[in-house]
């Protein structure tokens, strides 16, 4: 094969939208239109996800950021979301019979803020109204006729005591500590020594009659404290019908209205059960004793034991609720129970300060969160796993544990879970947890892999347009022409290297259409066209060439040494790739191969120095191979090579030069020169066949500068694998310079294309006895290499022979 034949077609250098394939004039036509640009695998799995309803089929949006990850999810959930019901509202209320464990009740879509009216409304009549009830007219003659009623009883009690103890000669006297029964003579008390006058048994039948009259008395006591009791509750009776009376007008009206909410029912029990206990609440209450100087509030009860916390309120003309939770903290995902501080320092709370979280917010629906966000932030993963294996949410103190004293606060009523969970993360994110939490796989059973690149098809093509156009049109942008998308899908093809498939990093395209129509309207011009995107593309290039540039310029002032004209014997020009943070370029680097006899056999100065990685090392090992292959079939090889990159100061890794180190060989084994104007990569295998490699635009447009710099003479280029042509997406000024036949592509399949075009001379094909045609390439490495090794025996024989002399020379 010539070395023309191996040349790439021009029109295989990169490919060229054709923008007739777009029937607008400019985006602004196609604006209003619908379209995404679909990922089939990645939607599929989606699909799947959304619709199995078991729990731990939640949903990891796998891929690069800038794949449009975000936004398609965001969009199909909003497209899921429609005619789905809205879920339920979720309120929280005092419990009266544990008031550290509130309950969460679960209301109708938009019945939670009617609920919490309700016990409002409830609550201002009550205020409104007890008071007066009980300020009332008819109320007071109730509570006095009561009071009247117990008092006769008593003071009956007390005169039917009175009379009996007169009859007996006694009186009914009270003193300091209470009634007594006291002996009387002559209507006066005994005095002592009146009684110690008296015979015993007079004393002891005074003492006897006392004692009876003294138990009658306690009896009598008894049944006065008896009816104080039944006064009470015969009070408190009134005031439980007069707080009925009160209460009824609303709270029957309310069970009525939540008569198919068991769990309300009970609560409105509990609520008339606690007025009519506290009705005491409702009365004006009596300022206390102010002291000079320092005025003292008035102490008012508190009502909010009755009003309703809605922690969450969905809209029922609204589907599914689909929040993004952008900083997953604990207490933004699960709920936060706040505090007030008062005077003193002192610390409260209650039911009515349970915030919710975005899992009370997205329950129900669907929940989109940032993985890595997720586990950065402390207690966030562990309390997220642990909400999915209880379905439930419970809003906990999470720095509990960590206390030495333990303090006294809420633990409202879980809330059942009933979520999908959407969490968005790099491939690297989604290993590391499959193989390093085992209960990741138990929660996250659904991968959606986003894929960097799309192929590219007629239907693909005007996605990508309609993406322009709703890009300018959402931002505000100038509008785009036919030839402007077009030159935007070739740079979509480009940073794949891909001339079948188009990029889906949609983040650099998004930036690349803002940069193009800002640079557009500077210019004043109205519509986006191919130069404005080109514009932009060059305009960015420029801002992050720096060190590209000062390398070309040591390229071309001879400090980095790399010859672009002439041959030279085992020396060629090989290419890397260099990538300094979100910029890429290629550099030639110059390969020398020197060879000699011994028994080393490769040496890789890289690997020696440890400036080499294992894929490079592993390249050179090849080289081995293909060498033994290739030529120690009839003879053992013995010689020593040493290969080294010049300039080269740091660590080389990469198998993409095993190609033009094996040239190099090639070179220095045969003695043919290598044209310096020839740049090569690839990687080869022990066969000899050359495989592909990546950054293939990269190093040719690197090379091309530096021949550009020191002069293009038409007889430079470059040599890559012919398996690499899918993949070239040249400049237009390497494509331009190609056209006019000043520069070359050439590629090629086997090593035996490459070192012909690169000596000039036929590799040469073995024939039936193994040797090679005379003046071919591996005709000369195998004479080579046959040479050193007879000059290898001679030389062994010749110590052989020197090491005998002394033993003969002893006889």
């Amino acid at each position: 094969m010539s070395e023309t034949d191996c040349r790439v077609p021009v029109e295989k250098l990169r490919w060229v939208c054709d923008p007739a394939l777009f029937n607008f004039k400019t985006t602004e036509d196609i604006a209003g239109l619908e379209g995404n640009i679909r990922q089939d695998r990645a939607l599929a799995a989606i699909e799947f996800g959304l619709g199995m309803s078991n729990n731990g089929f939640n949903i990891y949006l796998a891929g690069d950021p800038g794949t449009g990850r975000t936004s398609t999810i965001r969009q199909i959930l909003k497209k899921f979301v429609k005619g789905t019901c809205p879920p339920s509202d979720w309120c929280y209320v005092n419990n009266f019979h544990t008031p550290d464990a509130p309950l969460a009740i679960a209301l109708p879509a938009g019945m939670g803020r009617g609920f919490a009216a309700d016990m409002r409304e409830l609550l201002d009549y009550m205020r409104a109204n007890v008071p007066t009830a009980l300020e009332s007219k008819e109320y007071e003659t109730n509570r006095v006729s009561i009071i009247e009623r117990f008092q006769e009883r008593n003071g009956e009690i007390f005169s039917d005591l009175e009379q009996e103890a007169g009859e007996k000669g006694f009186a009914l006297q009270r003193t300091v500590s209470g009634l007594v029964i006291v002996p009387q003579k002559e209507g006066r008390n005994f005095t002592q020594e009146e009684y110690e006058a008296l015979e015993k048994e007079e004393r002891e039948k005074l003492d006897t009659m006392g004692r009876e009259l003294t138990e009658k008395l306690n009896d009598a006591l008894r049944q006065v404290r008896e009816n104080e009791k039944a006064l009470r509750d015969a009070l408190a009776l009134l005031d439980r019908e007069l707080g009925l009376s009160a209460v009824g007008h609303h709270l029957n009206p309310l069970k009525e209205k939540y008569q198919g909410f068991a769990k309300i029912l009970q609560y409105l029990e509990d609520v008339q059960e606690d007025l009519l206990l506290n009705l005491e609440d409702f009365k004006p209450q009596v300022a206390p004793p102010q002291i000079p100087g320092l005025k003292i509030p008035k102490q008012e009860p508190t009502f909010e034991r009755y009003e309703v916390n809605v922690l969450v309120e969905n809209n029922p003309d609204n589907g599914a609720p689909i929040v993004f939770e952008s900083n997953p903290t604990y207490n933004n995902l699960f709920g936060r129970i706040e505090n007030i501080m008062q005077m003193g320092g002192v610390a409260t709370t209650n039911f009515t300060l349970i915030k919710p979280g975005a899992l009370h917010r997205a329950n129900g629906g669907y929940l989109i969160l940032d993985a890595r966000e997720v586990l950065i932030n402390p207690f966030a993963w562990e309390s997220l796993k642990r909400c999915i294996r209880n379905m439930e949410i419970k809003i906990e103190d999470v720095l509990e544990q960590y206390r030495f004293m333990t303090v006294v606060s809420l633990k409202p009523e879980p809330i059942p879970l009933n979520a999908k969970i959407v969490m968005i993360g790099s491939l690297w994110i989604y290993y590391l947890l499959y193989y390093l939490e085992p209960d990741y796989r138990k929660f996250f059973k659904v991968k959606a892999d986003f894929d960097s690149q799309i192929n590219r098809t007629p239907e693909v093509m005007q996605d990508y347009a309609l993406f322009v156009a709703a890009h300018c049109c959402k931002e505000g942008l100038l509008p785009f022409d036919p030839t402007g998308v077009a030159a935007l899908l070739e740079h979509a093809s480009r940073l794949v290297e891909d001339q079948e498939r188009l990029s889906s990093q949609f983040m650099e395209l998004s930036d690349l259409i803002r940069e193009s129509s800002f640079w557009a309207k500077r210019e004043g011009a109205q519509v986006v066209d191919r130069a404005w995107v080109k514009r932009a593309i060059h305009e960015k290039t420029y801002r992050s060439n720096r060190i590209e540039e000062r390398i070309q310029e040591y390229l071309a002032q001879g400090i980095i040494l790399c010859d672009t004209k002439g041959s030279v014997v085992g020396q060629i020009n090989g290419l890397s790739v260099i990538t300094m943070g979100d910029y890429t370029f290629g550099r030639p680097s110059r390969l020398t191969i020197r060879v000699s006899q011994g028994r080393a056999g490769m040496v890789n100065i890289e690997r020696e120095v440890k400036l080499s990685g294992p894929i490079h090392d592993k390249g050179v090992l090849i080289l081995t191979g293909y060498l033994a292959g290739k030529f120690g079939q009839d003879q053992p090889l013995s010689f020593s090579a040493h290969i080294c990159f010049e300039q080269s100061y740091e660590g080389v890794e990469g198998d993409s030069a095993s190609s033009a180190e094996l040239y190099g060989l090639l070179s220095a084994f045969s003695g043919l020169p290598v044209k310096q104007g020839i740049a090569v990569t690839g990687s080869v295998n022990q066969h000899g066949q050359i495989q592909p490699i990546g950054g293939v635009n990269y190093k040719i447009e690197g090379f091309f500068a530096v021949c550009k710099a020191k002069g293009l003479t038409g007889e430079q280029g470059v040599i890559i694998p012919k398996i690499n042509e899918h993949n070239l997406m040249l400049s237009d000024e390497v494509v331009q310079a190609v056209s006019e036949g000043m520069f070359h592509i050439w590629s090629v399949s086997r090593v035996e294309e490459g070192i012909e075009i690169l000596t000039g001379v036929p590799a040469g094909n073995p024939g039936e006895d193994g040797s090679y045609p005379e003046g071919s390439v591996n005709f000369l490495v195998q004479k080579k290499l046959k040479t050193m090794l007879d000059n290898m025996r001679r030389l062994q024989m010749q110590d052989k022979d020197g090491k005998d002399e002394p033993a003969k020379m002893l006889e």
